[in-house]
């Protein structure tokens, strides 16, 4: 590698074409000056002027460690302009969240890009504990997780709470519900079906239910964005965070069941402890708090 503030003194030197202009510029000695210019001829090990007289010319060896320092300079300075504006239009936003809740921040994220060209977003539905692990280890700036992790490293915003619906065929059922009427139409399962069900039936259908893997399987889905899709059509009921019935394209052929009791999960904003945010992360930061008091308030 060459010597990073002898390169600056040997292009410095070049641009004013003299010993003394190049000091002054430096705010360094002559000496200093032929100094820095020896020591790099040293490391190159060749002779990078010709000197004529008072003047000189950079040698072949010369031009190419010029043109090495002029395109150090400039990718320098260009990094030194990209830290110091911190432009929240500009760079890359990583966030990862539950997949219901990724379909729903989507598409204003997808405003967002639009709005802002110069502004790249990677979205990532993933598991909590990944969540949580990415967010620690760098690999997402933000993460929106189902409880505070109470971690040492992580700071964690309180954003509000998703109610986990009932979701069965529009105008299917009437209030109250039924765990018989339920059983009936059968269940379109997902992998997070089955841990919802205990959940919110059990609270609801206290003597009737007995358990997830009890329940009348009416069909599987594994694809997040399609869950709803067997309900819209009259094909059973389904259990779902708000989120993944109001991103659902045919929502208005879905229906949220009243229920006695309603069960809420808390939404939390996770990110590194200690780090300052860039604009860019903050600008996403707001609009997931914005997406998430409209998911509450509906």
């Amino acid at each position: 590698m060459l010597n990073a503030q002898w390169l600056e003194t040997f292009v410095t030197l070049c641009d004013t074409a003299h010993f003394t202009r190049a000091a002054e510029q430096l705010n360094m000695t002559q000496p200093g000056v032929s100094q820095h210019l020896r020591k790099l001829e040293a490391q190159v090990g060749q002779s990078l002027i010709s000197r004529q007289g008072k003047s000189f010319s950079p040698t072949s060896a010369g031009e190419a460690v010029l043109a090495v320092g002029r395109a150090r300079r400039a990718e320098e300075q260009a990094l030194l302009e990209t830290v110091l504006r911190d432009d929240p239009a500009v760079g890359e936003v990583k966030i990862a969240c539950s997949g219901s809740f990724a379909m729903l921040l989507f598409p204003h994220l997808l405003s967002a890009m639009q709005d802002s060209p110069k502004l790249t977003i990677r979205l990532e539905a993933t598991p909590q504990d990944k969540v949580l692990a990415g967010v620690l280890d760098g690999q997402f700036d933000l993460g929106v997780a189902d409880h505070d992790p109470y971690h040492p490293r992580l700071d964690a915003k309180h954003l509000g709470q998703e109610e986990l619906c009932l979701v069965v065929p529009r105008n299917a059922m009437k209030s109250p519900i039924s765990f018989k009427r339920l059983e009936a139409l059968g269940f379109v399962a997902h992998p997070d079906g089955f841990a919802y069900a205990n959940s919110l039936l059990s609270l609801n259908f206290p003597k009737e239910f007995q358990g997830s893997d009890r329940l009348h399987i009416r069909t599987f889905v594994n694809q997040i964005s399609q869950i709803p899709a067997p309900v819209a059509n009259g094909i059973g009921y389904t259990l779902l965070p708000r989120s993944g019935v109001n991103s659902y394209p045919d929502k208005d052929r879905l229906q949220i069941a009243v229920l006695s009791v309603r069960l809420r999960h808390d939404l939390w904003m996770i990110s590194r402890r200690g780090r300052t945010l860039p604009a860019r992360v903050v600008r996403i930061e707001n609009l997931i708090e914005s997406v998430s008091k409209d998911l509450e308030s509906g």
